[in-house]
């Protein structure tokens, strides 16, 4: 297994607000217009986009949302989680590794994620419809994730810088 340093230099990685790496490897040409989309997005967002992402096992990917449904696709090293409180307020983990290649978080969830291995790193690729704008980036905010759903404490504090 390379290290995780490998593939920042090869794939030309650049750090992540959440946390890890990441460089877009697709953004479609085409558009959709803010007429076409629903309410919550505020203008104009390419058809779908794509990353690589690198967790390393000393970092987090700190919770947030997104307005579109990520698609994870993994390709390399150690297994990861990635922890999900729906809109309802339930969590759940996704494992996403050797036995499973591919997981949707959906639109508007709460998500990190976390590598389960010590000393190891997890390569993915994540696909975005309608694309990922930093506009439809939200990072969360400790206080209000615990005011909303006491019950995940536990996972919140991990996940939050």
């Amino acid at each position: 297994m390379y290290p995780a340093s490998y593939w920042v230099k090869k794939l030309g990685l650049i750090k992540h607000p959440e946390g890890g790496y990441y460089r877009e490897t697709y953004r479609s040409a085409e558009l959709i217009s803010q007429q076409g989309l629903p309410a919550q997005f505020s203008g104009t967002r390419a058809f779908s986009t794509a990353i690589y992402y690198l967790l390393p096992s000393n970092e987090i990917s700190s919770l947030h949302r997104i307005k579109s449904d990520e698609v994870w696709h993994f390709y390399a090293g150690s297994q990861l989680t990635i922890h999900v409180i729906d809109e309802k307020g339930a969590y759940a983990q996704i494992k996403l590794g050797d036995d499973c290649f591919q997981a949707v978080v959906h639109a508007g969830c709460w998500f990190g994620a976390t590598v389960d291995e010590p000393q190891s790193y997890a390569l993915v690729g994540c696909t975005v419809a309608p694309g990922f704008d930093f506009a439809d980036f939200e990072m969360a905010k400790r206080a209000d994730l615990l005011a909303h759903y006491p019950q995940h404490h536990a996972i919140i504090e991990r996940l939050t810088r």
